[in-house]
């Protein structure tokens, strides 16, 4: 491949990752206004999600998962205990530990989130999507769930800020 094929590709790539993006930012602003009015915040329940899916974790875990300062989220850990969302407790191997958890209403709040999100995805999908559609999304939820968890070296470009 010359130096030409290789920047068209760039290029390409660059586009279909600029869709992408869009589309998922559109997705997520449709999601959210099926959401109920319950006041916590997105960055709340992505701890809470957090925290339902991986168990237990130390705040230093926790933040680096989250990829947000420890500081960020020793407020939002504030919030979310004093609302009886989460608990905190002594680490069992290093007593000097915090081991955060979510609560029984923690995890029912993030069912109460989500049910109304997923009940209307559910229906424009089965009136707007063909099946085979519909099983490309299923593949796509896939691969976004693996580049979610990517960390790609940066392009020498994006190194010096170009």
């Amino acid at each position: 491949m010359d130096a030409d094929e290789t920047y068209a590709k760039g290029e390409d790539q660059l586009m279909i990752a600029r869709r992408i993006r869009r589309s998922v930012a559109q997705l997520a602003r449709r999601l959210r206004a099926e959401r109920p009015a319950h006041a916590i915040s997105l960055s709340k329940l992505s701890v809470l999600g957090r925290l339902s899916k991986n168990g237990p974790l130390t705040a230093t875990d926790l933040a680096e998962q989250e990829r947000i300062q420890p500081q960020s989220l020793t407020r939002l850990l504030a919030d979310l205990e004093q609302r009886a969302l989460v608990v905190r407790r002594q680490g069992q191997s290093d007593r000097r530990q915090v081991i955060i958890e979510i609560t029984s209403q923690g995890s029912e709040l993030l069912i109460e989130d989500a049910r109304p999100q997923a009940a209307w995805l559910a229906r424009a999908m089965s009136t707007v999507l063909s099946p085979v559609e519909q099983e490309l999304l299923r593949l796509a939820a896939q691969l976004m769930q693996r580049l979610t968890d990517a960390d790609p070296p940066a392009t020498e470009k994006e190194q010096i800020g170009a």
